[in-house]
C-alpha cells in the first residue's frame, strides 16, 4: 500500500461510524459494473416472489437498523 493510501485509510478509520459507512458505500458503488449485465431467470423469479410477499403482507419487514443492531450484538458475543 502506498503511503498516501495508508494515510487516507488511517484518517478514514478515525471518522465517526456513520461517516465511515458512507465512505464505504461510495467506494463499493464505485466498483459496480460499468457494463450492463443480465440477471439469471432464477434470480428474476426470486425477486418477483419476494416482491409479491411484501405486497401481500405475508412477510414482516424488519428495519435495517434493527437487523444491524442484532448482528452487532451477535458479533460481540
Amino acid at each position: 500500500m502506498s503511503p498516501k493510501t495508508e494515510s487516507i485509510m488511517r484518517e478514514a478509520l478515525e471518522l465517526p461510524r456513520e461517516a465511515r459507512a458512507l465512505i464505504a458505500e461510495r467506494l463499493l458503488e464505485s466498483l459496480d459494473f460499468e457494463e450492463p449485465f443480465e440477471l439469471s431467470e432464477a434470480w428474476k423469479q426470486e425477486i418477483a416472489r419476494r416482491c409479491r410477499e411484501i405486497e401481500d403482507g405475508t412477510v414482516e419487514l424488519v428495519p435495517a437498523e434493527t437487523v444491524l443492531e442484532k448482528a452487532a450484538e451477535r458479533l460481540q458475543g
